[in-house]
């Protein structure tokens, strides 16, 4: 029997064969993008009181009320907006199965959908699973801006939807607001859709403010934004996401969800709820500016170049350029073997694999992590430049 090929992406993920690797060579794993230090212990207590008051069988199909209502209150605080609880928010098991929901909630065979690479690899096979044809746009290396001559270019009659990512992952890039304007001005009149990927909105550095496609009228009007409770909190293995969206895209939206989770972790739901309503100790990205700081106080004394620090996220960028030529691929395996480091070449956030000989370090890691993962960064040689081929 033949079994369909619904997607172009080979193998496994580029995150499963780094970790992988870092297990397999007892390697530092900077490499996939999670935390290694707890959680806020109040967001604990709270899934633990779930279980106790009896919160344990499925929740409602678009997420629990309470957690809807508290994230419309949490987007009212920190944005100033309005957000229909019931009509315009859908919780979901992740931000990765959001953004697969919405892609076929308005995608079908024929259409085609502008990514801007590189890019979070489900991107594309999301897209293609549902018939339609991805069509990369490359950000502008290194500080990774939108040429938005070449999304324009991009745009033809198919063009049913564009997805974006701010703060970036893998590059830690963040839009502006004049960024939305422009693309604002480029699908007004076509019936394009915007899938808005802000899982990391609350990790932004530098005074930065994120601009949210909510905070954009004419543009909130065709987008669905998706966001990730795992990326915000700390909380990865929980898989909490959400989408939020204008009534009748949350519509479509939902009539796909009922029929792939139907509904969402009961008491995860409710222990976030409780957890949004409590006074937050801290801001939450002083902790990751922090960390982000200390991390790039430690690479001063590497080979690594740092073309430009990350503005938001878990992750920068760094070149290697002064250390050895070998594709990128090739280097993150090397430095994982041969120095005990795992990281994540740039090039699979590439549909054509381009290689600008740059690698992505995930910084949200306890201090003692980053110091030893640092300390052997920096016994790499740039000795080994002739023998790395």
């Amino acid at each position: 029997m033949t079994l369909p090929q619904k997607h172009s992406a080979k193998g496994t993920t580029i995150f499963t064969v780094m970790s992988a690797l870092a297990t397999q060579h007892n390697a530092i794993n900077l490499s996939q993008g999670f935390p290694d230090f707890p959680i806020d212990e109040r967001l604990g207590l709270f899934l633990h009181e779930a279980t106790k008051e009896g919160f344990n069988q499925y929740a409602p199909m678009p997420g629990l009320p309470i957690l809807r209502e508290a994230i419309s209150n949490n987007f009212k605080q920190r944005y100033g907006l309005d957000i229909n609880a019931d009509t315009e928010i859908t919780v979901t098991p992740g931000a990765t199965y959001a953004i697969y929901t919405a892609f076929t909630s308005i995608l079908q065979a024929g259409d085609e959908a502008i990514v801007l690479e590189p890019a979070y690899d489900s991107y594309i096979p999301n897209i293609e699973m549902n018939g339609a044809k991805a069509v990369p746009v490359a950000l502008s290396a290194p500080a990774f801006n939108v040429d938005w001559n070449k999304v324009k270019a991009a745009i033809t009659p198919k063009t049913k939807a564009i997805i974006l990512n701010t703060p970036h992952n893998p590059t830690g890039a963040v839009w502006s607001r004049e960024d939305w304007n422009t693309l604002a001005d480029l699908v007004r009149g076509t019936e394009m859709y915007i899938l808005s990927d802000e899982v990391y909105e609350q990790l932004i550095f530098d005074g930065k403010e994120h601009y949210s496609v909510l905070q954009h009228e004419e543009l909130r009007q065709r987008s669905f934004a998706l966001y990730s409770f795992g990326k915000v909190f700390h909380n990865t293995g929980w898989k909490m996401g959400y989408c939020i969206a204008p009534p009748a895209l949350t519509q479509a939206f939902r009539r796909i969800h009922q029929f792939l989770a139907f509904s969402v972790n009961t008491p995860a739901q409710y222990a976030l709820a409780k957890y949004l309503a409590a006074p937050q100790s801290e801001l939450i990205w002083k902790m990751m500016q922090q960390k982000r700081d200390y991390f790039l106080e430690l690479m001063r004394d590497t080979p690594f170049t740092i073309h430009t620090p990350s503005g938001g996220s878990y992750f920068q960028v760094a070149g290697y350029e002064h250390i050895s030529d070998m594709p990128d691929m090739e280097f993150a395996k090397w430095l994982t073997v041969e120095y005990g480091v795992a990281t994540i070449p740039v090039s699979p956030f590439y549909s054509n694999k381009k290689d600008d000989k740059l690698i992505r370090f995930c910084f949200a890691k306890k201090e003692e992590t980053l110091r030893e993962a640092v300390s052997r960064l920096c016994s790499v040689s740039t000795a080994f430049r002739g023998q790395t081929r």
